[in-house]
């Protein structure tokens, strides 16, 4: 309860200096676009503004004084601060102009305002109109501009509008979301149709090279989630929950008591692996991490990609193509692409802090009960404008969480989640380097230290010495994790080529400190914190892109190619003498020369060397290896019609240390109404072995059946791979194809549905434990990695959107879902024993990272006061197979069905409740308050023999419980 207080206490103080940073930041203008600010004022005292948005382009004004007066001095001090005039039209409408100036015609009324009617004898036509979508509904602030002049107005909330032409020109109609529409002029009232897409017409950065390509046009699926609008219904700690609760088909529940995973959690989308799914930053390649996991229910034998590295208030949006895109992008994208869209404009700037904390009820120890896992998060985002078309945006957070304690077994006390305290910084910019060329630039920076329980370690055990530890010990892995990118190009046009070239470097460096520990073999002189070594990887990418539209050719060819290089450096580094060697009673590191009455002893039992938890990296194991690749792609789209898109791409990639590869990609879009899409594709794909795989070596320790066990897993390049039949490590090939439909009923109704078949040939996997006594000392088992079974999955992807206003309030429903099964096809065994090499236990594991479905249902009612929503998530049955297959069969009768049901771990299928609520304050302040998992559900308890050493494997919704949380926002 002590560090609750203190960690309260921090929190206060912490709010408090924010308010008063406020206040001292309220006492400088908040100067906000004329449009904006026009909003405000609407909304505030229930009118209607008009203008033209050509004229107030560009201008800016202090909102502050606007905010605290009524309406009649809010006029005239708009007629001061402003070179503009405003005149009341009746109805509750305002109009702003351009006064008339001697030799100037501008702006949408060039006279004193009778009545709401323009008298200037000049405007030959006076055009009135009506704008629709396709489902006759008002379309508000529609722009509508006079071809070949500065003429111009929007349409108003019930969609009509009054325009008075200059120059008898084309009228063109344009608004975010719709199709752009031209009429020629008329004197008659005019209805215009503007058709719209599912969601806002957004154009797509991922999964198409089309700068002119929109989300509701591309051939593949294609989920754009717009970060705000998440965060008005929900709150989330990381970017991996917000996947969560957003992608039914991405899984990312925390680890524990797996060594590297507790601190960088994998994650899976559509149930392949960590390292089967490409993350790009603004489209250009984000770099993996150094670790891989070898424990736990999920990405086992995989690295994957920090995306909790990225901090939440620097992303406006996050595209998930949902297709393999290897012939577009290269290794990894077998899976899908996830493109992380950074914020790019000086707006949104906000300062949020945060405060949270789990319900410890699910506790077998009494003094751990109550809360647990406090969690303080702060962060601000901060945007200026950078000359006239440039921009610098940063963002920062900083994140507290404490650990978890739930429901150990025998061999673990400790049972939970790590602690973690985390420093993200991103900061995005671009700038104008001529008419035209563009520089762009983006870097990030992350830092995390974290703590994660080992498991206990008994005091009466050769792996204690009770001199220092009586009552036995539980490690504590602890590591400071830094994430570092940077990203630079120029992007602009070159004789009608749109031309892109970038340069991006990543570093992941992942350093281990194993504390509340010892080293066994020396006795009572041991020390109880020891530096272990760690690992890193840098990647460095070069890319130089060109695309062309060329509009006259069918109804648009798109053509795009590039080359790409790469390289790649990895590297294991050692950690300090004890936390590696074995000492003998004299305190002198064992060698073959060693007597045997010299080696530390218990009870007859050979003490293990190292630290204890997590043994140090050692010379043995160093390893600085780097690799080349280089890819040539070319990508074309065709649209043979205006509801038929043709889509091609072609790869060539070559690996310095493995050879070259070829992938193509076909994909097609087929509109067979204004509300009807029809969407294909088939491509093949691979993903590279990491530098992990094929390097990646320690000595650590294994729990097998509740027992330790010294292990061994060697690199792919060690020569004792040849002893047990395993070849060089080599691409995994995949072969994926689509077919999806997305309708719209109505302007309030919208489904999306998307099928896929992924077949995965030669994935690389952890193997088995294998007896090695025969070929190295003081060691029991040995695994290595292998290209080793072949995987088919296949799935559907679902969602269906309503949403309706009633009157300023709005009811948002969607209910989303993923189907999916994954099988094993084929095991490649390499002539040894199968259940050894990829036995049921490892079978399980792998089909556990690919639940059946997992279904979402959601609910969010919109006010200008206040916002509140529900989220419903229905988790699929789970099954694992714990270490009591690997008991002798007399220990069931002799049965193997036997053995078989006592090792089966049944994870029944689970429903939670979260709710969320926002009270607005005015445009500036919101406070919200929250729940996940209201109802403290946990997965089904399990026995004594889990790989996690707890009551429950990292599966469904975690073993976590209820965690509650508030949240304060500021906008500025």
């Amino acid at each position: 309860m002590i560090k609750q207080f203190v960690g309260l206490r921090i929190l206060l103080v912490f709010i408090t200096c924010t308010c008063c940073l406020f206040q001292s930041y309220a006492q400088q203008q908040q100067l906000v676009k004329l449009i904006d600010a026009l909003d405000i004022i609407s909304e505030k005292h229930r009118v209607y503004f008009t203008y033209n948005p050509l004229s107030v382009k560009g201008v800016q004004i202090d909102i502050r004084p606007f905010r605290k007066l009524d309406l009649n001095k809010s006029v005239d001090l708009l007629k001061k601060v402003t070179p503009f005039s405003v005149d009341y039209l009746g109805n509750n409408y305002y109009v702003i102009y351009t006064p008339k100036k001697v030799g100037i015609t501008t702006g949408i009324l060039t006279k004193k305002i009778n009545r709401g009617i323009d008298h200037t004898p000049h405007n030959p036509i006076k055009m009135r109109g009506i704008v629709l979508d396709e489902f006759y509904q008002p379309i508000r602030k529609v722009n509508i501009i006079e071809k070949n002049t500065q003429n111009g107005t929007i349409s108003l909330p019930d969609g009509s509008f009054v325009l008075h032409l200059q120059k008898n020109n084309p009228i063109q109609f344009t608004h975010i979301g719709f199709e752009p529409v031209t009429i020629a002029p008329n004197d008659r009232f005019v209805q215009v149709m503007m058709t719209s897409g599912i969601q806002l017409n957004e154009v797509l950065i991922v999964g198409s090279r089309n700068n002119k390509r929109r989300t509701v046009d591309s051939p593949v699926a294609t989920d754009v989630i717009d970060i705000a609008t998440v965060k008005a219904k929900s709150e989330f700690i990381n970017i991996n929950q917000f996947l969560q609760n957003e992608i039914p088909s991405f899984n990312a529940t925390k680890q524990s008591g797996s060594d590297g995973a507790d601190h960088i959690v994998p994650a899976t989308y559509r149930g392949l692996g960590p390292d089967q799914t490409l993350v790009l930053i603004n489209g250009k390649r984000r770099h993996q991490a150094s670790l891989i996991n070898l424990y736990g229910t999920r990405g086992r034998g995989n690295s994957g990609t920090d995306l909790n590295a990225i901090p939440a208030m620097a992303i406006k949006r996050i595209e998930v193509l949902k297709d393999g895109a290897s012939a577009q992008y290269g290794s990894d994208a077998i899976a899908g692409v996830i493109n992380v869209v950074l914020k790019d404009r000086a707006a949104d700037n906000q300062i949020e802090t945060f405060f949270g904390f789990n319900n410890a009820g699910n506790n077998s120890n009494p003094q751990r009960q109550g809360v647990d896992g406090l969690t303080y998060k702060t962060g601000m985002h901060y945007g200026t404008p950078l000359s006239t078309d440039g921009f610098v945006s940063v963002s920062a957070e900083f994140t507290s969480r404490d650990h978890t304690f739930r429901q150990g077994t025998s061999v673990r006390n400790n049972y939970g989640d790590a602690r973690m305290m985390n420093s993200n910084v991103f900061v995005n910019a671009e700038a104008k380097v001529s008419e035209q060329m563009k520089f762009y630039a983006n870097a990030g920076y992350h830092f995390k230290n974290t703590q994660a329980y080992a498991f206990t370690r008994r005091a009466s055990s050769e792996r204690n010495v009770e001199a220092i530890y009586p009552n036995g010990f539980n490690p504590l892995i602890t590591s400071n994790i830094t994430d570092q990118s940077l990203t630079a190009g120029l992007k602009g046009s070159y004789k009608s080529w749109n031309v892109d070239f970038s340069n991006t470097y990543g570093k992941n460096y992942f350093h281990y400190y194993i504390k509340e520990t010892l080293n066994a073999t020396l006795l009572q002189n041991s020390p109880k914190e020891f530096d272990a070594g760690g690992h890193s990887l840098s990647q460095n990418t070069t890319n130089i892109d060109l695309n062309r539209n060329f509009s006259s050719l069918f109804n648009g060819f798109n053509l795009a190619l590039g080359i790409e290089n790469r390289i790649e450096h990895y590297e294991i580094f050692a950690g300090e003498p004890a936390s590696y060697l074995s000492y003998d009673t004299n305190g002198n590191p064992i060698t073959n020369q060693t007597p045997s009455s010299l080696i530390p002893t218990h009870n007859g039992i050979i003490r293990p060397g190292g630290s204890q938890g997590f043994p140090g990296y050692s010379p043995n194991n160093e390893v600085a290896r780097s690799r080349t690749s280089f890819g040539l792609y070319i990508d074309s789209e065709f649209d043979f019609t205006s509801n038929w898109l043709l889509a091609t791409a072609l790869r060539f990639e070559h690996y310095s240390d493995f050879g070259s590869t070829v992938n193509t990609k076909l994909a097609t879009r087929l509109k067979i109404n204004p509300c009807t899409t029809l969407r294909a594709s088939f491509s093949t794909g691979f993903r590279a072995p990491s530098l992990a795989q094929i390097y990646y070596n320690l000595q650590f320790t294994n729990y097998i059946d509740n027992k330790p066990v010294e292990s061994v897993l060697i690199a792919n390049n060690n020569p004792l791979t040849q002893f047990f039949g395993i070849k060089r490590l080599k691409e995994e090939k995949a072969v994926n194809y689509s077919l999806g439909i997305q309708h719209k009923f109505d302007n309030t109704l919208q489904l999306s549905l998307d099928s896929y078949y992924i077949f995965i040939k030669d994935r690389i996997i952890l193997s088995g434990n294998f007896d090695a006594t025969a070929i190295t000392p003081n060691v029991q088992n040995v695994q290595f990695f292998a290209n080793g079974v072949n995987t088919a999955s296949y799935g559907l992807d679902f969602r269906l959107n309503w949403h309706k206003s009633f009157d300023k309030n709005t009811l948002n429903m969607s209910f989303l879902g993923n189907l999916n099964k994954m099988e094993i096809t084929q095991i490649n065994t390499k002539g040894l024993d199968s259940e050894t090499f990829f036995g049921i236990r490892e079978r399980y594991f792998l089909k556990a990272s690919a639940p059946n479905y997992k279904l979402i249902l959601n609910g969010t009612w919109d006010t200008p006061k206040y916002t509140i929503s529900a989220n419903i998530t229905n988790y699929s049955s789970v099954k694992l197979i714990d270490w009591q297959i690997n008991k002798p069969l007399d220990n069931f009768n002799f049965s193997p069905l036997m053995r078989y049901r006592a090792s089966l771990d049944a994870y029944k299928p689970k429903f939670t409740l979260d709710l969320h609520g926002t009270l607005k304050f005015s445009d500036r302040y919101q406070l919200q308050l929250g729940t996940t998992n209201l109802f403290n559900t946990y997965p089904t308890e399990q026995g004594e023999n889990t790989d996690s050493g707890g009551r429950w494997d990292a599966v469904q919704m975690g073993s976590n419980g209820s965690f509650y949380y508030s949240k304060f926002l500021i906008n500025f």
